[in-house]
């Protein structure tokens, strides 16, 4: 399989390059060039926003399908339109579950929903679902809504004022405390970065996912105050909290108007479409994030 992944070197696109080259995919990755490339993909220099220049870069190339790691907006995705036709009939887009509006989402939640409006990361993405789903295109495309996504090549954290820093283990190990918006109630269910990119490369054949959207999440549902727990565990330490009060915070901080509230989903449709469902627990899984950065030894891990 000749693939392409728009992107290649972020999180979750160097690690699905390294999963598809893995597995004896070819591999063909676009970015504008600013990381340093890796040496077992081919890589592709263009700006992702200017149809000209992907234009110029795919030209000449055809490929099995296309996965866009980082389409951010309906421009992005009215990109992908134009351009991706020329060069595959199957693409596969990365989302988010901040498309929900917080206030109305279910638990679990499922791929219906009231959906954000207005200005911010949640709304721009979900104008990018809607470009696709109102597209006359030939592209057979699939869309992911993950929520939270960890593993190696990621950072510890997933709350506000508490989220994705380098400094997190070392501050559990110092006794400093865990600031949690509220009482760390939330729920959420995280996904493991490998099984992700695994879901996306098993839809591509699938017939049964073509032109639809998926909810994804890990097999672990837990409390925001469980996910450090579970850190300090790993790290064989106790961990301290401290709370943040919730009333306001909101309005101060609309960013996380993605966080605040439960992050719990349906996976029936994932299952139905005969995806690859995640298995790996939020345990292990935060074991080798915490291996990755150095945090714990590769062989032997506390608790």
């Amino acid at each position: 399989m000749k693939l392409l992944i728009l992107g290649g070197t972020g999180f979750v696109s160097g690690m699905l390059a390294e999963q598809a080259v893995r597995e004896g995919r070819e591999v063909w990755t676009v970015t504008r060039g600013l990381r340093s490339r890796r040496t077992d993909v081919h890589a592709l220099t263009a700006d992702r926003h200017s149809v000209p220049e992907l234009k110029a870069a795919l030209a000449g190339l055809r490929f099995d399908a296309a996965v866009d790691c980082i389409c951010r907006s309906a421009e992005d995705a009215l990109t992908d339109l134009e351009v991706l036709p020329a060069v595959t009939d199957r693409v596969v887009v990365i989302s988010t579950d901040s498309v929900y509006h917080p206030a109305y989402k279910k638990v679990p939640q499922n791929e219906d929903g009231i959906y954000l409006t207005g200005d911010g990361y949640g709304a721009d993405k979900r104008r990018m679902e809607e470009a696709f789903l109102t597209a006359e295109t030939t592209v057979r495309w699939t869309v992911f809504r993950p929520g939270h996504i960890f593993g190696e090549g990621s950072l510890a954290g997933c709350f506000p004022e508490e989220t994705r820093s380098r400094a997190i283990p070392g501050r559990i190990r110092a006794g400093e405390p865990m600031r949690l918006v509220g009482d760390g109630s939330y729920l959420l269910q995280p996904v493991y970065v490998r099984d992700l990119n695994d879901a996306i490369l098993d839809c591509i054949p699938r017939p049964a996912a073509e032109n639809r959207i998926f909810c994804i999440g890990g097999p672990d549902v837990v409390t925001n105050h469980r996910y450090y727990e579970l850190l300090a565990e790993l790290l064989g330490c106790p961990v301290r909290f401290e709370s943040v009060p919730e009333e306001g915070y909101l309005a101060a901080h609309p960013e996380y108007s993605g966080h605040l509230c439960h992050r719990v989903y349906d996976l029936s449709a994932l299952r139905e479409a005969g995806i690859r469902v995640p298995q790996t627990s939020l345990r292990t899984g935060l074991r080798r994030q915490l291996q990755a950065l150095g945090e714990l030894p590769e062989t032997e891990v506390p608790g």
